[in-house]
């Protein structure tokens, strides 16, 4: 009788001790099992010297102060906090600096930064430490971890909040495997503020999910590399990207399309609070410049076809 009475309390311990761990569960996150199997690492390159660039879409001298004051201004007000919002923080971003950054400027990318706690910042000597410090710091990191993925972002651009999340859930142990999320949007904001649509195979969003044995990383290549590879696997169901279009962008020109109310994305990409009213203020409705949208769908639905077509067709291997 008396060993019935101890099994008996015994198992109402373990009753009690079980429901005890399924309410406080009910408070904590979840732990899943991929998110045990990977580091996410989030990189962008910020005002690093590169000899190979040098100049501005309007040949102006980059990486003087005026350069670097404006894409701050950029980053404090897209980039970072589209960052800062993500619905999944279960990565780690990393932003690399040229050594030779003033110390007034050090201190205002601090402040922009703020107690945001899964950021790193580096300083290094320009680009050719960049790709090496990526790969020193995995090694130092990631070790304990079977896989790695790593994503990029200009510093100048802006990410949905559910990017991070969207690329984690492609995960499935591939040992080497790019992620492109072909469909965003590209804003504008000078001279005129407008939005619109936009798809882009290979761009500057690329996320690559690989086996942590010597590991690439995405940042091993340029984007416009990817055309060439076979393991790829393509988002296109969800808008998760967007383009900041301004004066000083080396490349690109808006050509965004469509009618895009901002109220209808401005929940999922977030941008500074000052940022949202100028834009609520002043964006060009879609009237004023339907003709032009009606052609940059023209064209943004054309280079995407061709460049779908020749990679189907392999013509990038045989060019490479």
């Amino acid at each position: 009788m008396t060993l019935f009475i101890q099994q008996l309390q015994f198992c109402t311990k373990v009753t009690i001790l079980n429901f005890l761990l399924q309410i406080i569960g009910l408070f904590l996150p979840p732990l899943t099992a991929s998110a045990i199997m990977f580091n996410h690492y989030l990189i962008t390159r910020f005002n690093l010297k590169n000899p190979k660039w040098d100049v501005t879409k309007n040949n102006e001298t980059l990486l003087t102060d005026e350069w670097l004051e404006h894409r701050l201004w950029l980053f404090e007000n897209f980039c970072f906090p589209s960052v800062a919002a993500q619905t999944n923080q279960n990565f780690t971003w990393l932003i690399y600096f040229d050594t030779t950054t003033p110390d007034a400027y050090k201190r205002k990318i601090e402040a922009i930064i703020g107690q945001q706690p899964n950021v790193k910042l580096f300083y290094i000597d320009g680009m050719p430490a960049f790709y090496p410090e990526i790969n020193k710091l995995i090694i130092i990191e990631a070790t304990n971890k079977p896989y790695l993925i790593t994503s990029r972002i200009d510093n100048d651009d802006c990410i949905s909040k559910n990017f991070i999340d969207e690329v984690q859930k492609q995960f499935a142990s591939q040992d080497y495997m790019a992620i492109d999320i072909i469909k965003g949007y590209s804003l504008q904001i000078k001279p005129l503020i407008m939005v619109g649509k936009k798809e882009h195979i290979f761009n500057p969003f690329i996320s690559l999910i690989e086996k942590n044995e010597n590991p690439k990383t995405v940042w091993a290549n340029d984007h416009n590399h990817w055309k060439k590879e076979t393991r790829v696997t393509q988002i296109t169901d969800k808008r998760l990207w967007m383009s900041i279009i301004h004066e000083k962008n080396k490349v690109n020109e808006f050509d965004g399309y469509g009618n895009v109310p901002w109220n209808s994305i401005s929940n999922e990409f977030i941008v500074s609070d000052a940022m949202a009213a100028t834009i609520n203020s002043e964006i060009l409705p879609h009237s004023k410049w339907a003709w032009t949208s009606f052609k940059n769908e023209l064209y943004v639905k054309w280079v995407l076809f061709n460049k779908m077509l020749k990679k189907a067709l392999g013509i990038y291997k045989l060019k490479s």
